[in-house]
């Protein structure tokens, strides 16, 4: 379950693919020591097969991604492209005889541009990088994941990756105007524009956004930009109950008001965050909601946000008294995932969205499940989005509490669906939730889909055996 190293085959036809490909790549560009692709072979999910790579590229330029691609077709080599691996579904982990395909190299800032609001970037751009460059021009880019200081752009784009800020600003799909893609046959396709606006035909521009790397290498993003917003300020307020913690989103969230961040931690991951790095949260809690505004008045905002989760119930509520406080408590809940690896060893992360009226029946049923299979799992949530992080936090050494992870994982699913939910909000499908894609989707959205696929990759070697 969690991926053994296993040599890369040495055959004629990878010796012939190796050759082919220095070709076209610097000798620096080609890795086939199988060591060193071994650390390629997966990313962070846990139960997610990986196999073993017959090479390793890292191109610096869009030309060298198509000879990449031109040699994988006539050789009929499957390639798996990869960003920074912190993925949490298995979409880029490696399969036999593949090409993996890193594009970290790729990692120039092209353009930003303050009259156009844009920034154009290379798949390998981080994402924190982006944010500082384009902040030092009174700019903002505003999807931000928990692992905004090392995944890249282009992962972003693959799953759609979200972040702490959605609940205000959105998801990546909403901030790439354009691609400029590699196909599988090694033909260079340009979507969308740079335009403020733009419906000239099919949105293929969001077709690409959250396809895991099965339509398309993505090679350069045109991003939208917003003006940089005034620094946010923050407050937590604990509750007896994650019940009262969720009645506090629906309260605030009807009420009209738009928070830049609006967070949940239940007690196990606040427990976790403190033994991790002695932060000094209160452990009291049963829920830690925490809400940020960045609007020309913070102050006011918290100040009716407060008013709202005393009515909720919260036990106390405090507010940052500055920029520097707010931080630590954002700081806080990026640590969410990191702490409760942690406290056991082995996690699987979870990605079930619901409505947001339904966040408190997730969470409930998420302890329910935690009691009937005797695990620890903590909940961090996108509250503001209904978009929940179960935790399930196990000993893979244990074979029997292997299982019972596993089983209730599959079963933190299914309770998502049944609320009227989603498998997964921003981490995409990948291998973990191959089958589960099927039973949300229905048998006639899967068979256009895999349509769509069979178009823009008729022979199946684009990261094949993810999503479908």
């Amino acid at each position: 379950m969690i991926m053994s190293r296993i040599e890369a085959p040495r055959d004629e036809l990878t010796g012939n693919l190796t050759d082919r490909l220095l070709a076209g790549l610097p000798p620096e560009a080609v890795l086939t020591d199988p060591d060193v692709m071994a650390s390629y072979a997966h990313d962070m999910a846990s139960f997610c097969p990986a196999g073993s790579p017959a090479v390793v590229v890292l191109p610096r330029t869009v030309e060298q991604v198509q000879h990449v691609m031109r040699t994988a077709t006539a050789l009929r080599v499957p390639v798996v492209p990869q960003g920074a691996r912190t993925g949490l579904s298995g979409g880029a982990n490696a399969t036999d005889g593949c090409v993996v395909l890193s594009l970290t190299k790729m990692d120039r800032i092209l353009e930003i541009s303050p009259v156009d609001r844009i920034a154009v970037v290379e798949p390998g751009v981080v994402n924190a990088a982006l944010s500082r460059a384009v902040g030092e021009h009174g700019l903002y880019y505003p999807p931000d994941p928990s692992s905004w200081e090392t995944c890249t752009i282009g992962g972003n784009i693959g799953t759609a990756s979200g972040g702490l800020c959605c609940v205000k600003y959105g998801v990546t799909a909403e901030y790439v105007l354009g691609l400029d893609v590699v196909l599988a046959d090694g033909r260079l396709l340009s979507t969308g524009r740079r335009t403020a606006k733009g419906v000239a035909g099919y949105d293929l521009t969001r077709l690409f956004v959250g396809s895991e790397g099965s339509l398309g290498i993505v090679v350069r993003a045109v991003l939208a930009l917003k003006p940089e917003p005034p620094q946010q300020l923050a407050l937590a307020a604990e509750f007896a109950s994650a019940a009262a913690a969720c009645d506090a989103v629906c309260r605030i969230m009807a009420a009209g008001h738009v928070p830049s961040l609006l967070e949940l931690m239940d007690r196990t991951t606040v427990k976790a965050v403190n033994d991790l790095a002695r932060m000094g949260l209160p452990e009291t809690t049963e829920a830690l909601l925490l809400a940020a505004f960045d609007t020309p008045d913070p102050a006011a905002d918290l100040a009716a946000v407060a008013a709202l989760c005393e009515a909720a119930g919260a036990t106390q509520v405090v507010p940052a008294e500055d920029a520097a406080e707010s931080e630590l408590l954002l700081q806080a809940r990026r640590l969410s995932l990191p702490a409760l690896e942690a406290a056991k060893g082995t996690t699987m992360i979870d990605d079930v969205c619901v409505p947001r009226s339904r966040l408190g029946a997730m969470i409930e049923g998420t302890e329910r499940i935690a009691e009937k299979y005797g695990l620890t799992i903590g909940v961090c949530a996108h509250a503001g989005d209904g978009n929940t992080h179960p935790v399930v936090c196990f000993d893979a050494q244990d074979p029997d509490e292997s299982r019972r992870a596993r089983d209730s994982f599959d079963e933190i699913m299914a309770l998502g669906l049944a609320l009227g939910g989603t498998i997964t909000g921003e981490h995409g499908v990948g291998v973990l939730k191959k089958e589960w894609l099927a039973r949300e989707l229905g048998p006639v959205a899967v068979e256009m889909q895999r349509a769509v696929k069979q178009v823009f990759d008729p022979l199946g070697i684009l990261n094949p055996g993810k999503v479908f």
